[in-house]
């Protein structure tokens, strides 16, 4: 479920903050961030914001088509090990 259009999107306020002094100074730097849970404003295009997984931080560079979205939707907590060969060999043969 979304949230109300009347409190508008989450932003962590710090983070927020962060990013307009970045647009004030006009600097590229690389903001590392925990805020997963933050929607991305128009004000973060342009910008690579280092967003954590869990274990490390996965650099992001924020485009158009990503604002409206979370941080959390483009740094993957998991990673796919893939099925193993066994199984695959013992379904496919026929009975």
């Amino acid at each position: 479920m979304g949230r109300s259009l009347k409190k508008g999107p989450y932003v962590e306020e710090r983070l927020e903050r962060r990013v307009e002094e970045l647009n004030r100074s006009r600097q590229k730097k690389v903001l590392k961030t925990w805020s997963r849970r933050s929607t991305i404003l128009p004000e973060f295009v342009g910008h690579t914001l280092a967003v954590h997984n869990g274990k490390k931080f996965i650099p992001v560079y924020v485009t158009e088509n990503m604002v409206g979205h979370k941080l959390g939707e483009f740094a993957a907590t998991r990673t796919f090990k893939g099925h193993s060969a066994r199984a695959a060999e013992t379904s496919a043969k026929p009975k």
